[in-house]
């Protein structure tokens, strides 16, 4: 099967390391229905009607403190210049009003998601986007010239460095397992609304996430057969498990997962291993989507007997899309997961 092929056509299109990371499907905005796209920056009118002013962010606070993992740290007012450092935290701190920020990233800019089509719009609602890291390491020469009035840390992936931030400017490090950054993006997104004085903003985003859920879950209640997951790399493949791959199964949008023990937590997949499981449907989520050219360890057991003898190879319930994204922790990925699913499900 060509890496971009699927039992539909998709109108999405296309970086966590050997995990991870990296939705434009969505329309609306973030306290919409289908959840997921930027919000507007609210506006203050004195022809507002009273409705309008009522889902208007309420004025900020500050100073404030933020109980941490680096103790309780106070903000003196409301961050204007953002620094995140935590390569993990770039798609939840994309979904809030700021005008600049400083980001770490995963890999190189070049082979970022941020000119994805994915991103773009909340991307292009940033006047300022600088790059403070690269391949998850913190360039404090960067993160100096940018000017920071808060960095936001976590207390594992930026362990070594959190002297040296803390020293820059204010820096609130999350504790990374307490808040569940990495399968639990809703309570990251509260904890950074908090920080920046933005709670509507992410309460209203995370009610928009929940309501792609429910729909979601309406039109694929008569999905049949297991549906399993593989993040498709140029020579391994990684199953997906429920217990990471929480919005697709039980606790989301409710598709059901091969009877087998290794679904709980997942595991490396040779060809073998996956006809032992033999899903029903199966989505293939290339981590290099965007550059077909570029290997894949599929492309070798496509060759072979063992694939086309797959359920879902022979019944044509095998879905390409963009791994990076669906099955990363971030909230744009996953809308983008969503969609993508629901698009080659919903039939």
């Amino acid at each position: 099967m060509n890496r971009k092929s699927s039992k539909t056509s998709y109108a999405a299109i296309v970086g966590l390391l050997s995990l991870i990371l990296f939705l434009s499907a969505c329309s609306g905005n973030a306290g919409s229905n289908n959840g997921g796209a930027p919000s507007a920056s609210p506006t203050a009118s004195s022809s507002a009607s009273p409705t309008a002013e009522a889902n208007q962010e309420p004025a900020a606070v500050f100073p404030r403190t933020i109980e941490a993992a680096n103790g309780s740290i106070v903000i003196e007012k409301q961050p204007e210049r953002v620094a995140v450092v935590h390569w993990g935290y770039i798609e939840s701190i994309l979904v809030f009003d700021l005008k600049t920020v400083g980001l770490a990233l995963p890999f190189t800019k070049e082979n970022s998601s941020l000119d994805s089509e994915n991103y773009k719009p909340y991307v292009d609602k940033i006047d300022e986007l600088a790059v403070v890291g690269e391949n998850t390491t913190v360039n404090m020469e960067s993160l100096l010239e940018y000017g920071p009035d808060l960095i936001i840390a976590g207390n594992a992936v930026n362990a070594e460095v959190t002297e040296q931030l803390e020293k820059i400017a204010t820096t609130v490090v999350i504790d990374e397992a307490q808040t569940d950054v990495w399968t639990n993006w809703p309570a990251l997104v509260t904890k950074l609304g908090e920080m920046l004085g933005q709670e509507t903003v992410a309460s209203d985003f995370i009610a928009g996430f929940e309501n792609k859920i429910k729909d979601a879950k309406e039109k694929l209640a008569d999905v049949e057969g297991g549906v399993a997951f593989l993040q498709i790399r140029d020579t391994v493949a990684y199953l997906g498990g429920t217990q990471t791959l929480t919005p697709y199964y039980d606790k989301g949008i409710g598709l059901k997962a091969p009877e087998d023990p290794i679904m709980t937590a997942g595991a490396e997949m040779s060809l073998e291993g996956l006809a032992a499981l033999n899903p029903d449907h199966l989505f293939l989520g290339y981590f290099n989507y965007d550059n077909p050219d570029m290997a894949a360890v599929s492309d070798e057991w496509e060759k072979t007997e063992v694939w086309k003898g797959l359920k879902a190879v022979k019944n044509g319930q095998v879905y390409g899309f963009n791994g990076t994204l669906g099955m990363g922790y971030g909230p744009i990925g996953q809308s983008y997961g969503i969609d993508t699913v629901v698009e080659a499900l919903d039939k």
